[in-house]
């Protein structure tokens, strides 16, 4: 009986436990949790995996809040010695529909509509800047 009573108890806290880990994984902060509205609209990604992983995206976001749009960028997928950067736009203003890797990323008509820009570089600093 008392070896019953041990395995019980046993097999109560690894199933407990599990059930902790999977709520916890479960559960984690999205872009979804963010007070601002975003909206991809296109992103490119250098196809060299021997060398820095290049991303870049154009997204536009209802309103301007620094504070969202450096955690929409930590939110956006960063490999080390890499550089990403997320450039931001008013969705009823004119904003690019392509991106390139290479400078001007997009046509320069639309630099006066570009809200911000989050990079990370290599390092993981990221920065939040205006255009």
């Amino acid at each position: 009986m008392k070896n019953l009573n041990r395995k019980i108890f046993l097999i109560s806290a690894v199933l407990i436990l599990i059930a902790i880990m999977l709520y916890n994984s479960l559960s984690q902060p999205g872009i979804g949790e963010l007070k601002s509205e975003f909206k991809k609209i296109t992103a490119t990604r250098n196809e060299q995996n021997d060398g820095p992983i290049l991303r870049a995206y154009i997204v536009t976001i209802d309103k301007l809040n620094l504070t969202d749009m450096t955690s929409y960028g930590n939110f956006m997928p960063h490999t080390k010695y890499g550089n990403t950067k997320v450039y931001f736009f008013y969705p009823n203003k004119p904003f690019p529909k392509k991106i390139n890797l290479i400078e001007p990323v997009f046509d320069k008509t639309f630099d006066k509509y570009c809200l911000a820009v989050y990079e990370k570089n290599g390092m993981g600093e990221a920065v939040v800047r205006g255009f």
